[in-house]
């Protein structure tokens, strides 16, 4: 699969994989800010995407980022759909007791790339039984 960058409006660094065996690139960021302590931040990137259609851009968070900062992405995963034009932001949220400098240039989120498939939803009355039925959250532990 090819996306394809907007070379007009990209700017900074453009997102890569940092192994052979790496599933999502890195993204960086083209701003510096400041997060104070349990507060978020919209973090530009400087990136614009063309995703084909039936593809979407997830944004995940980086796990070194958050094991040592508690820095994280608020909306995990972010998604970005095919039809979307505008700058990829990352919402990075900052749980830890200090407040972090996200510089430009900073790793900051992967984006993995995920083929998606449309349903269509059919109405009937009733579901179907399992055993787990209606069992949810910790249902099954």
């Amino acid at each position: 699969m090819k996306v394809i960058f907007d070379v007009g409006r990209t700017e900074g660094e453009l997102p890569k994989y940092m192994t052979e065996g790496a599933s999502g690139m890195d993204l960086v960021a083209n701003e510096d800010v400041v997060i104070a302590p349990h507060t978020w931040a919209l973090v530009g990137t400087g990136l614009y995407l063309e995703i084909p259609k039936g593809y979407e851009g997830q944004i995940r968070p980086r796990s070194g980022l958050a094991l040592k900062y508690g820095l994280t992405v608020l909306n995990t995963p972010g998604t970005i759909d095919s039809d979307y034009r505008g700058e990829v932001k990352v919402i990075l949220i900052n749980h830890g007791n200090d407040a972090i400098l996200v510089s430009k240039g900073d790793r900051i989120a992967q984006l993995v790339f995920v083929k998606v498939e449309k349903v269509e939803l059919i109405p009937r009355l009733g579901s179907s039984f399992t055993v787990r039925g209606d069992g949810g959250f910790g249902s099954t532990s």
